[in-house]
């Protein structure tokens, strides 16, 4: 018969029986009790605090939907905006843009990328090259969608990576029609050489700028990558820059510019579909979807990075 023992100052079962000791990791159990959950557990239960029907949060919100302490919210918090899977837009958190590099297909239930993606089809086939679709994070330009490819596998041209945006068409696009405070920031960097054609020099750069702001149109010529030519334009209306459209190839950059009229109507179709009448409707949420009750699963975690809001 098993004996009684007094474990944590209570009356149980005995640890030890007629048949040997019990298991030493039932024994650790019982003197440690359950297990806090870890970091990672933490950081879950923080990043399942959004969803589609709340992608902005304050910390009080985030607090009240993960169940955390607001001590070890505000340190995963902390965390997560330095590593930017969130960002922190004055009281408010957010996705933030490396969710996209460590899953690209995150994207593609992205606001912006739904404008886009029939007229990067669109534009693929009349070109027949290299379409991809840009925005800026920091000194760099991430591809937020491609369509084609390149022979030269030089060039990272996956969905989520991620170019200079001194050499790149679509970083130039950007920059030219963008805040002043980036410009200084990417010249900053030094303008680091990719190839021996790359400006690295700032007022060079600064007049390439002016040059995008006259004309509406990027290039890179071998700048980015040797043998790879490509044409930018802002995706934007009467203010700044919220990304690039660009097309790339192997060939003559004027080749390529007598592609620049597609590369324009493509650009402003996506504007216009963005920001055009109806567009509340076309991008309202479906009626028959609920709103999440629950915290979204660890497996689930690119779904709500998905959402319009990240951007």
């Amino acid at each position: 018969m098993p004996r009684a023992a007094v474990v944590d100052g209570r009356t149980g079962p005995d640890t030890w029986n007629d048949e040997g000791p019990a298991p030493a990791a039932t024994t650790l159990a019982l003197e440690r009790g359950p297990a806090s959950p870890s970091l990672l557990e933490k950081a879950e239960q923080v990043l399942g605090a959004f969803d589609r029907a709340h992608p902005r949060l304050s910390l009080t919100e985030i607090i009240r939907r993960s169940g955390l302490s607001r001590s070890s919210a505000h340190r995963i918090l902390d965390q997560l905006v330095r590593l930017r899977w969130l960002e922190r837009d004055g009281r408010e958190y957010h996705m933030g843009m490396r969710l996209l590099e460590h899953g690209g297909l995150a994207a593609h239930h992205n606001r912006l990328l739904r404008a886009a993606q029939p007229r990067l089809d669109a534009l693929h086939e009349a070109t027949g090259k290299l379409v991809q679709l840009f925005v800026l994070d920091g000194t760099d330009v991430v591809c937020l969608e491609r369509v084609g490819s390149l022979d030269d596998r030089a060039l990272p041209a996956h969905v989520g990576a991620r170019l200079p945006a001194h050499c790149s068409a679509a970083g130039k696009a950007i920059l030219g029609f963008g805040d002043p405070a980036d410009v200084e920031r990417v010249v900053d960097t030094g303008l680091p050489a990719r190839t021996p054609r790359t400006v690295t020099r700032p007022l060079l750069f600064r007049t390439e700028l002016a040059s995008v702001r006259e004309s509406g149109v990027a290039w890179d010529r071998h700048g980015t990558c040797r043998g790879l030519v490509s044409v930018a334009v802002p995706l934007r209306g009467a203010g700044r820059a919220i990304a690039a459209v660009s097309v790339s190839s192997t060939g003559n950059h004027r080749t390529q510019g007598q592609l620049v009229p597609t590369l324009q109507s493509c650009a402003r179709s996506i504007w216009t579909e963005l920001y055009g009448p109806g567009r509340a409707a076309r991008f309202a949420p479906p009626v028959e979807a609920p709103p999440a009750r629950v915290p979204v699963p660890m497996d689930n975690m690119m779904r709500w990075a998905r959402i319009d809001g990240w951007m």
